[in-house]
């Protein structure tokens, strides 16, 4: 725990920059949260999405976006459309580049469902991370690694949030329920591995009390570094081939896993274990003074 200051500067690199990027470019919100329509086309024929934007622009149609999400299958993200619509679009799609597209998918969600995600979206984390708080308090017998945890696991929400609202700008990545499930599932697995840390220096402060809680702490993070990075390097290559090889339709969500599991692993290990020693440490100074 030589270097905590240094694991918390390391830190600081990567979310102050994604704040400065959440306050001056936000978030871009999915048709999810904003409402619309999503439309995926098959043609017989490769096309490219430029052309496909242009051809509806020139009618007079809005388009959000167009992504490839498949051999020659495209996703069409609209406002709020009637059906008589979409089949004008359809319509025009087959006069322009002379042939019907296979309608695979028509899916509208209004503004009040995206609404009503978004709130539920915040109640989930500010739930999960109160049970979480108290959970890890109470098995632990000690509120100072209940709320560290907690703080390990808003480390990895400001790392997902800040670098999202950055790939958003420069890359058009999207937030949406899928981002959503991602986040959620990113935090599980921190706190999961910060419990397994924490779980290390409880069974070392039984067996060697007389030990220096810091020693304790560089013990339990020796010990447990190894397993940590084992178990997330195995999710890492699986994301890595998923990110690679899958379809555009998840491309974000298993980048938003990916991102998160690298933070997780961080977190837990070089943040979760120091801020420990960081408030021993004031508590001790506040007991001599």
């Amino acid at each position: 725990m030589r270097y905590k200051f240094l694991y918390f500067l390391l830190s600081a690199l990567v979310i102050i920059p994604g704040i400065i990027s959440l306050f001056v470019y936000g978030l871009r919100p999915g048709i999810d949260f904003t409402g619309g329509t999503l439309v995926e086309y098959k043609f017989t024929q490769d096309l490219k999405t430029s052309d496909l934007e242009t051809a509806l622009k020139e009618k007079g149609f809005e388009v959000s976006s167009i992504q490839n999400s498949g051999s020659k299958t495209y996703l069409f993200r609209l406002p709020p459309l009637e059906k008589e619509k979409a089949n004008e679009i359809k319509q025009v799609l087959t006069a322009k580049f002379g042939q019907t597209p296979e309608e695979i998918r028509f899916e509208i969600v209004g503004p009040i469902l995206g609404q009503e995600l978004l709130i539920k979206t915040i109640v989930a984390i500010i739930l999960a991370a109160g049970f979480i708080l108290g959970y890890v308090a109470w098995r632990f017998k000690n509120a100072k690694f209940g709320v560290c945890a907690i703080l390990a696991m808003f480390h990895d929400t400001l790392v997902m949030l800040g670098l999202f609202s950055i790939l958003g700008h420069f890359f058009g990545a999207e937030v949406d329920t899928l981002f959503v499930t991602a986040m959620l599932t990113v935090l599980s697995f921190s706190v999961h591995d910060t419990v397994v840390v924490y779980d290390r220096i409880r069974e070392s402060q039984k067996l060697l009390p007389a030990t220096p809680f810091e020693s304790l702490i560089n013990k339990a993070v020796t010990e447990t570094l190894s397993r940590s990075l084992n178990n997330s390097l195995t999710i890492i290559f699986m994301l890595l081939a998923l990110l690679l090889l899958g379809g555009v339709t998840i491309k974000w969500f298993v980048a938003a896993l990916l991102i998160g599991t690298v933070s997780g692993t961080y977190s837990s290990t070089f943040n979760a274990a120091p801020l420990l020693v960081v408030w021993h440490n004031l508590q001790n100074r506040k007991l001599k003074s």
